[in-house]
Parts: C-alpha cells; sequence; structure tokens
C-alpha cells in the first residue's frame, strides 16, 4: 500500500502523458498485491466467503483448461460450504494472484497499442505538415495543378486547373507546375481531411464504450485524420502521374478537391484494420484470449469443466490436491466398489 501511495503521488510533469498511465497501472498492481496477500490471512469464514468473487475473477482473466482454474472450479463448492482447507486456500491464492497478473498484462497491452497509435498520428501529422511546408516553399516542385485536353476548337490556348484556381487560356506547352501556388497542397490536405471527418463519423457507430482507463478507440479515430490528409495528396499525384487510366487530367478545380476528399475518405481501408485491431484489444480485457480467439473451443472446455462438476458434491478432494489425492473416508470406502473391470476410480470432483 505504501508503494501505491508514492504512485499516486508522483508527480510527472510534462511526462504525465506517457508516463501517468504506467503509474496508475503501479497503483492497481500494488492494490491488488495486497488483496492477495490479506486472502492469506483472513479467517477461513471469510476466505470461504470470497470463493466467488475469486472464481469470477478467474474465469474472467484465465483460460478455460488452466489447472488453477480447473481446480478452483472442482473445490468451489466445498469452499463455499466452509470445508476449507489450508491447501484450498493455498490454491485461491494463487489463481487470484494469476488472474491478477493477467489483468495486468491486458491493461498493459490496451496502454502499449494506445502509445503506438498516438505516436503514429504524431508521425503522420508531422509528414502532412512537412508536405505543406515544402509545397508552400517550392510549389512547383510539388505541382497539383493539371491540363486538361486541348479543345480543338481553341488551338491557341490551354487551361490549367490547380486546387486553388483556375487558369484559362494559357499559351500551348505552358508548365502546369509553373502556374502552382504556395496554398495548392495545404487546400489538397484540407479537403483529405474532410473526406476522413466523414469516415470518422461513420465509424462512431461501430465503437462501443470501455471501462479500460485508456481512451483506446479516440487514438484510432484522430489518426484517421492526418492519414486522410496524406492519402488525399497521394492520390492526387498518382493521378497527376497518369497511373489511373482515363484519370489523367481534372477538368475544373471542383473535380480536384472532390476526387482529394475521396482519397481522404478512402483512408478507411487501410485504418479499418486499425479500428478491428483496436476493438480486439479491448475486448480482451475482462475475457480470456483464447474465449476471444476461438469461442467456440473455449465454450466446449467450460462446458467440459462445468461436466465433471455437475454431480452433487462429495466429501473428496478435502485438502484440494485432485481426484487422484483424495483422502476422505467416503471416497475410500467407494474405492473398493469402483474398482471392477476398470479399477479404482475417482467420484466426480463438487
Amino acid at each position: 500500500m505504501e508503494k501505491a501511495g508514492a504512485a499516486a503521488d508522483e508527480d510527472f510533469g510534462w511526462r504525465r502523458a506517457w508516463s501517468g498511465s504506467a503509474a496508475r497501472e503501479g497503483v492497481w498492481s500494488n492494490i491488488r498485491s495486497a488483496e492477495v496477500m490479506l486472502l492469506q490471512l483472513v479467517s477461513d469464514e471469510e476466505a470461504a466467503g470470497r470463493a466467488s468473487e475469486v472464481m469470477a475473477l478467474v474465469k474472467d482473466h484465465l483460460e478455460a483448461d488452466d489447472p488453477r482454474r480447473v481446480r478452483l472450479t472442482r473445490r468451489l463448492r466445498s469452499i463455499i460450504s466452509g470445508e476449507i482447507s489450508p491447501s484450498d486456500r493455498d490454491l485461491m491464492v494463487r489463481a487470484l494472484d494469476a488472474a491478477y497478473n493477467a489483468l495486468d498484462d491486458e491493461l498493459a497491452r490496451v496502454r502499449s497499442l494506445r502509445n503506438i497509435l498516438w505516436t503514429a498520428t504524431l508521425l503522420v501529422l508531422l509528414g502532412v505538415a512537412g508536405l505543406a511546408v515544402y509545397g508552400g516553399l517550392y510549389p512547383e516542385s510539388l505541382s497539383m495543378c493539371f491540363t486538361p485536353k486541348v479543345d480543338p476548337g481553341n488551338a491557341g490556348g490551354v487551361d490549367v486547373v490547380c486546387p486553388t484556381a483556375e487558369h484559362p487560356d494559357e499559351a500551348v506547352g505552358t508548365p502546369a507546375g509553373s502556374l502552382a501556388e504556395s496554398r495548392d497542397i495545404l487546400t489538397v490536405e484540407i479537403a483529405g481531411l474532410a473526406g476522413a471527418a466523414l469516415t470518422v463519423i461513420a465509424s462512431l457507430r461501430r465503437i462501443r464504450g470501455t471501462d479500460s482507463p485508456y481512451m483506446l478507440p479516440l487514438a484510432s479515430a484522430v489518426l484517421k485524420f492526418p492519414t486522410g490528409a496524406l492519402s488525399a495528396f497521394l492520390g492526387l499525384l498518382l493521378i497527376r502521374g497518369a497511373f489511373v487510366p482515363g484519370l489523367s487530367d481534372l477538368d475544373s478545380r471542383a473535380q480536384v478537391l472532390g476526387w482529394a476528399a475521396a482519397f481522404g475518405a478512402a483512408q478507411h481501408l487501410v485504418t479499418r484494420l486499425v479500428d478491428d485491431r483496436a476493438q480486439m484489444t479491448l475486448s480482451e480485457v475482462g475475457r480470456t484470449t483464447e474465449a476471444v480467439v476461438d469461442p467456440e473451443r473455449a465454450a466446449v472446455k467450460e462446458s467440459d469443466v462445468q461436466a465433471e462438476t455437475g454431480a452433487a458434491p462429495p466429501a473428496a478432494f478435502q485438502d484440494g490436491a485432485g481426484p487422484h489425492e483424495g483422502t476422505s473416508e467416503e471416497s475410500r470406502a467407494r474405492a473398493p466398489a469402483e474398482e471392477g473391470a476398470e479399477g479404482a476410480r475417482p467420484g466426480a470432483g463438487p
């Protein structure tokens, strides 16, 4: 508890955005460790009263075939009824500690992915800002201007279409890049941001709330904005380079901005994978990884455990040692009767 208090009172200053989350994890991790230690010290009655709570945490965070979970499931009814032995308490302590460790690992994965998304957002934003600055200083080198096909009825001039202006009746052979303006790339990126904003609004319907202390859906949504600006620039660059057949020249400024917005919205094809990864990571908090990846297999294993515990609880396994180590008089009395053709066979655990 002293460590938890020290972590809660620590002043990180400008590092709080990155280190504050780890400090919160440290607070809760130490509090959970204190709960595990208290479980070793409380009376048998209180330990039996906490058995259901421990079992709920174990089912949330340990795999269905984890030995500690299986053994605690078999001993749960006896523990709740007050027939608790020192080995039962030790089993509860180890199972609770393992469940809390798994919870800490799940939250650490969420925090790590959140940090990765914010870092990626910052890097993409720096790249987009760098393009805008470079385009402002050297507009002709990253020209977003197009030269539509010359009208046969007007062979003396050509139109040049840029994101911020249209230049009609320019002399034939005029380089389109010479008419580029410093605001062209910034204008294209703003159009891409607008297209990305539409996809963010549309993706809100798929975002579910979470009790995780990290705003992972927000980090995933913010990443779409600079990515939309970048994809708008790259999309128009590909069109200008005649990479897309039939779209080598755009006829008007409205078409240029329209295609920029469309390419900005198209970033969803890439960032959707990030959204799916974020939702899967959040769903793993409070659920075993196997239940997320393969729910059918987890359900089968859980049903197997429940089938083993469906019979009325005998007095066997009082020490929590397992089906082959029971020491109760009832199990010893039943053993000779079950030693027929198949030999000694233990009864079902509680």
